[in-house]
């Protein structure tokens, strides 16, 4: 039997400069038709009227007061300027703001979960949002378990764990000499005794437009004055890579502030990069791949989660292990860019898997 499962789904109100609402659903079908071509092809691919789909975006035009589609026969739809500027609105959006939302909607699905049901509580998961968190939450729901999971930016993951607000949290590392270094910034938070999950090996790397027109090669490039950089938010783990990588090349990582506070995610930086406000982002190559974007590998890294040993005798723990070392899990992460599987599922002591993990007498030091 479905448990209970919350999602919120935001709605765009425009008002145009003729005074008249532009219908919500407009964003709707200018996706579509970006996707499928055309018009035609759109209504046909959701079982849609192509009279009441075409009546609704001259609807929209007649608000707008500007067309948003050039319909010639023969060569399909092509989004005019304001249309496109609608969808990578809408698409920059979504790639902002779902993991926040989603976050809202756990929370409300675990006070109604305590209200309505008298099974486990649910596992209280802090993650910096990613690919195969997306693929991990969307099984687990499928499966019918109650989820508690909080989006957020890689230390204050670890740092919620460190409180005992979350019973796990993700943890991801380049896989080279930077790893202890790179550890170094989230060490006062650790606790020398936790496992690591293993799930997935995954690449970051250079995020440019298709045929990388201002030949961006390395980390140094996003340094120069021509170059738009769109940065991950502080605190977050890509940003905490970014930043080791160039000091390592010799350069002060400082260049790439420009007095904005990043972005929180992946698809927000590729999304910014694929809409032409910027010309460089720093981020998983999936993200590149779904935006259509070139993109430049630069680190491997292991991304995974961590518990204290307490917590595998929670319940829903050992159902989430379980999925993770199902064949759909496998299937599905396997089939994102950029991503290969690293042992996925299986468990042991962080210490055995990162050079420099915290020993004993330092978190005691910190106690």
């Amino acid at each position: 039997m479905k448990k209970l499962h919350v999602r919120i789904e935001p709605t765009w109100h425009i008002t145009g400069p003729t005074g008249l609402p532009v219908p919500p659903r407009v964003l709707h079908w200018l996706l579509a038709i970006q996707q499928h071509g055309n018009l035609s092809a759109a209504c046909k691919a959701q079982g849609a009227s192509y009279r009441h789909t075409w009546k609704l975006l001259h609807d929209a035009e007649a608000a707008l007061g500007t067309p948003l589609v050039n319909m010639a026969r023969g060569k399909g739809s092509v989004l005019t300027p304001a249309g496109e500027a609608m969808v990578w609105a809408q698409r920059r959006f979504e790639a902002r703001q779902r993991p926040q939302l989603d976050s809202l909607a756990f929370e409300l699905q675990a006070e109604l979960h305590q209200v309505l049901s008298s099974a486990d509580r649910p596992l209280r998961m802090a993650a910096s949002h990613g690919f195969a968190i997306e693929v991990l939450q969307r099984l687990l729901v499928d499966a019918g378990e109650a989820l508690d999971w909080r989006y957020t930016d890689s230390s204050q993951a670890l740092a919620a764990l460190h409180a005992g607000s979350a019973d796990v949290a993700s943890l991801h590392l380049p896989v080279s000499p930077l790893q202890a270094e790179v550890l170094q910034y989230q060490a006062r938070w650790l606790g020398p005794d936790w496992l690591y999950v293993h799930l997935v090996v995954r690449r970051q790397g250079l995020m440019v437009r298709p045929g990388n027109p201002l030949h961006i090669d390395g980390v140094a490039d996003l340094l120069r004055p021509e170059v738009r950089f769109v940065a991950r938010a502080q605190g977050s783990g890509t940003r905490i890579l970014l930043e080791t990588l160039l000091r390592h090349a010799g350069h002060d990582p400082a260049g790439l502030g420009d007095g904005t506070t990043g972005e929180h995610t992946h698809s927000a930086v590729a999304a910014y990069v694929a809409s032409g406000m910027a010309d460089a982002g720093f981020g998983v190559e999936t993200s590149a791949r779904r935006f259509g974007l070139e993109f430049i590998p630069v680190q491997t890294e292991r991304y995974g989660l961590v518990l204290p040993p307490a917590g595998l005798n929670n319940p829903a723990m050992q159902r989430l292990l379980t999925m993770l070392r199902s064949d759909a899990c496998r299937a599905a992460l396997i089939g994102l860019p950029g991503y290969r599987l690293d042992e996925c599922g299986e468990v042991e002591p962080a210490r055995a898997v990162f050079e420099g993990w915290p020993p004993q007498a330092d978190f005691n030091a910190r106690a």
